[in-house]
């Protein structure tokens, strides 16, 4: 459910306020206000800040600056078991149909040689928040809705707040560690990385992230970096938080024939199994997935993949989010079979388009780990 409402704004329901200094879309001056639900402004003739209050009614202000943006009023406030009230943020790339100046994303990750990002935040106490850091990825070079792939670094957790889904393990990246969190919303997939205390200001490497992100198995090199994006999550509180600079620089050039890796990662890979029964006629096919956790840990979030015979078209799918690209086939789980404990199975299924003689896959991949056939 997180940022479900932000496709309004590109349906064009937007209310006018005459409380708001910018449109959408709008260069801005220093100590521009937006009011508007999803008002947003261009910064530096490169990125673009967006008020994008998705979860409250209350009005929520933030004052734009050069280099960024500072939160002025927010009435909103929301259970802290539940999602934030907006990501008033500051991006590079496309957001709903909103793609700051210039940008070239969507691009394919293979082709990225470096996505590098510097961010400064600054503070507030007695509120409830945290600074993120969003990374968008999708199949397909989207433009426009959600995407299937969310990362998020948690710069910053204030109050009883957690990321989406459970703590998968650690890592090390930009100099620091992470305690890894995953799971899904319902409407995309989730991989956040978590710091122990608070920082105000990191220059890293975005690309380190996304490639540890494809490690786990949640994406591969053929999806889509779409954009960019720093801001704050209040459920309570939070006038005052700022992001007082930002930049973001991701160039081509990459090698579009890199193969992710083949083994499996500690912490993202899987034991498992999958049963595969499948009904075809003429001109089509059914396929019902099983798959079985045989390992000792739980699976938090999956990510199945195999090769389609030739011939064979996914149309339709449940209870996973099912894309196909040339054979390749990926399944991802919905947020009520994300987790699947030692023992358990996990289920979906499809319809799909045949063309010549029927045949079932030959093998499948869990997380980055090959599974057998049961």
């Amino acid at each position: 459910m997180k940022r479900q409402l932000r496709a309004l704004a590109a349906a064009g329901l937007l209310v006018a306020s005459s409380l708001v200094a910018v449109a959408i879309g709008g260069n801005a001056s220093a100590d521009t206000q937006i009011c508007e639900q999803y008002g947003s402004a261009v910064i530096q003739g490169r990125y673009v800040v967006q008020n994008n209050r998705w979860g409250t009614t209350a009005q929520q202000c933030i004052n734009v600056t050069s280099n960024g943006f500072e939160i002025t009023t927010l009435n909103g406030s929301s259970p802290t078991n539940g999602a934030p009230t907006a990501y008033p943020s500051v991006f590079f790339g496309c957001h709903y149909t909103n793609c700051s100046p210039g940008t070239n994303l969507p691009i394919q990750v293979s082709q990225i040689s470096s996505a590098t990002s510097s961010i400064s935040y600054r503070y507030v106490s007695g509120a409830t928040y945290n600074a993120s850091y969003d990374i968008w990825l999708d199949p397909s070079p989207k433009r426009d809705g959600v995407n299937q792939m969310e990362i998020m670094i948690w710069l910053n957790r204030q109050g009883p707040i957690q990321p989406i889904g459970s703590v998968v393990g650690t890592t090390n990246l930009a100099g620091r560690t992470w305690e890894v969190w995953r799971g899904s919303n319902g409407s995309n997939n989730v991989i956040s990385y978590v710091a122990s205390s608070a920082i105000s200001s990191l220059n890293f490497s975005v690309l380190d992230f996304i490639n540890d992100t494809r490690n786990r198995g949640a994406i591969t090199n053929s999806w889509y970096l779409t954009s960019i994006q720093a801001g704050f999550e209040p459920w309570q509180g939070g006038v005052g938080l700022a992001v007082t600079s930002f930049s973001a620089s991701v160039n081509g050039g990459g090698n579009p024939t890199t193969p992710p890796p083949t083994t499996p990662p500690p912490s993202g890979g899987a034991s498992c199994a999958v049963k595969y029964t499948a009904n075809s006629w003429n001109n089509g096919f059914t396929a019902d997935v099983q798959i079985t956790n045989t390992g000792s840990s739980a699976i938090n979030g999956w990510t199945l993949t195999y090769s389609l015979p030739s011939g064979q078209q996914v149309t339709s799918a449940w209870n996973a989010t099912v894309s196909q690209s040339g054979s390749t086939v990926t399944a991802r789980n919905v947020g009520h079979n994300g987790s699947v404990a030692p023992g358990g199975t996990a289920s979906f299924g499809y319809q799909g388009s045949l063309s010549g003689s029927y045949s079932s896959p030959s093998s499948f991949s869990l997380n980055g780990a090959t599974c057998s056939r049961s």
